[in-house]
């Protein structure tokens, strides 16, 4: 390997905006033939500015204002748009994060892979059909015929991450650039994606080049890891080495906040078993009637005789794949959906059939954490009116008391008074997050149902969001239900832990008995899927 010149070559580079802001500062790497190299780092660090000036791609506003960069013996540094396109697609194959903004919604999945053969080969030609499904094949996906008649949306997340990566293998690449390739994917489908590249990477010699926040990702599937920070490289070395014997402190730093090797958290001494529970589902079904299709039964069962019970100062985390029932048992227990079957009680009280003008004064008594931190905010509004809205909604507080309030919520978040005055898009996703938990804990709730809360964010923001989650469980006495597809989470967050597959209950119990002595083959199948189990058990 060693003997061919090096596929990519960056030899002091430094990316400036036009502002002045420096993204890539006098980096330098190389990526051999067949290499897999994963660049780890938080938003900000430079990573995705670095792959875009890999692919020619740096935006009107950027532009490499020192050092060289060498492509396939291609000086990239200097080269016309001509040149960077003869690269494109052919030389090096780009997987995006994100399937549903990266694949067209108006045009068939074959459509697109199709455009992509298209721009690699010159023309349209004869074969191009069976291209497609060869590629379809390729990637894994079944049924490869049909799937390539339908449009994105009527795919899993998975299965378009797929599709993308077959566009990207349309051009036959040299290298092909995954950009967060599987941070919105649940673990198990994460691990297949992963395990599809490796195995190109291999049968093909492809080079790899993983730009990733998840640092058991990098540790579990690279030759080599490189460490970002802003825009420069603080360490680089074999994932073994990384792990065991990190140089840097940002590097120990990124280990100590991933929870693939955190400690698992000790469950809190004050939970008192003789306590009536916040929160008890009692043997809950829920089955939607679907529009009728020829041949198909209309009856989708979402949830079938779920039962679980939250006490007041504990953590209950749902986990298991999309489309096992989480969202929908969240939102039986909110009130927005009701059970076809079964009872939900709160604070014994039976609150399956009440209306929704009955079950809203309860509403100040459980609140909603979103996933996503910048779709959970108004845009226009402030921080403040985000905070406030639920204490003006319920009439509760006005002038220099609602104020007050604000300043105390924002505080307890550990964000500055002077952010009161922000609007969201000047906040970062952690900030965000904090915005948001500071509004569910407005009305002084007893129970926050936490839908997967800290998947948007990088391994550290979550580390200092979950932190500060079980500080407010400590000192309020908050119960919480977090719904989640991280297992590291999970283990390291929650007191019980419930397992669902196609709505039903595999097993339950607490972390220790699931993570230790799990009693299915389905969570043994989850727990090994976790990012950093592989490298962390060769390390141990």
């Amino acid at each position: 390997m060693s003997a061919l010149p090096p596929l990519v070559d960056v030899r002091q580079l430094s990316v400036s905006y036009r502002h002045g802001q420096t993204a890539v500062n006098r980096l330098s790497l190389s990526l051999a033939q067949g290499e897999t190299l994963a660049i780890v780092g938080e938003s900000g660090s430079g990573k995705t500015t670095l792959a875009n000036a890999i692919l020619g791609l740096l935006p009107d506003n950027a532009q490499i204002s020192a050092g060289e960069l060498w492509i396939d013996g291609t000086d990239l540094t200097h080269a016309n748009e001509r040149q960077k396109r003869q690269l494109r697609g052919r030389t090096i194959g780009l997987v995006p994060q994100d399937p549903m903004v990266s694949l067209n919604p108006t045009l068939r999945v074959g459509q697109q892979i199709g455009e992509a053969l298209v721009l690699a080969k010159g023309k349209r030609y004869p074969g191009i059909d069976a291209d497609i499904v060869e590629l379809l094949q390729q990637v894994g996906i079944d049924k490869s015929v049909l799937r390539a008649r339908q449009y994105p949306h009527e795919l899993s997340g998975g299965m378009r991450q797929r599709v993308l990566i077959a566009i990207a293998l349309a051009g036959n690449p040299r290298l092909i650039i995954a950009d967060e390739p599987t941070s919105a994917l649940d673990v198990t489908v994460q691990r297949k994606i992963l395990d599809h590249l490796q195995r190109l990477v291999s049968e093909r010699g492809i080079s790899l080049l993983i730009i990733t926040h998840d640092l058991g990702v990098a540790l579990d599937r690279a030759d080599r890891i490189l460490v970002m920070q802003q825009g420069e490289v603080v360490e680089q070395g074999p994932p073994r080495q990384i792990l065991v014997a990190p140089q840097h402190d940002y590097t120990r730093a990124l280990i100590a906040a991933a929870p693939a090797f955190a400690r698992r958290r000790e469950p809190p001494i004050h939970i008192d078993p003789t306590r009536q529970p916040i929160l008890r589902l009692q043997n809950v079904g829920k089955t939607f009637v679907l529009p009728k299709v020829k041949g198909e039964d209309p009856a989708f069962v979402a949830l079938e005789d779920l039962s679980l019970q939250v006490y007041p100062g504990q953590t209950l985390a749902i986990v298991g794949e999309s489309g096992s029932g989480k969202s929908t048992a969240l939102r039986i227990a909110l009130g927005l959906e009701k059970p076809s079957r079964g009872r939900v009680w709160f604070e014994q009280k039976d609150v399956t059939d009440l209306s929704w003008r009955d079950f809203r004064p309860l509403r100040q008594r459980l609140q909603l954490v979103q996933q996503n931190p910048f779709a959970a905010l108004d845009p226009r509004f402030t921080v403040f009116d985000s905070i406030v809205e639920p204490l003006v909604s319920f009439g509760l507080l006005k002038g220099p008391a609602l104020e007050q309030a604000a300043r105390e919520l924002i505080s307890r978040v550990h964000l500055p008074v002077s952010y009161l005055d922000r609007l969201p898009r000047e906040l970062s996703g952690g900030q965000c997050q904090r915005v948001a938990i500071a509004r569910s804990l407005a009305l002084k709730p007893d129970l926050l149902l936490l839908d997967e809360p800290v998947s948007a964010l990088d391994v550290s923001v979550q580390a200092h969001i979950l932190d500060l989650l079980e500080e407010l469980q400590r000192e309020m006495g908050i119960a919480y239900v977090l719904v989640s597809h991280d297992l590291s989470v999970v283990a390291n967050f929650a007191h019980q832990v419930l397992v669902l597959r196609n709505g039903r209950v595999i097993e339950q119990g607490s972390v220790e008995q699931i993570f230790n002595t799990p009693a299915s083959d389905y969570t043994r199948e989850l727990i090994a899927a976790i990012p950093g189990r592989q490298v962390t058990a060769t390390a141990a």
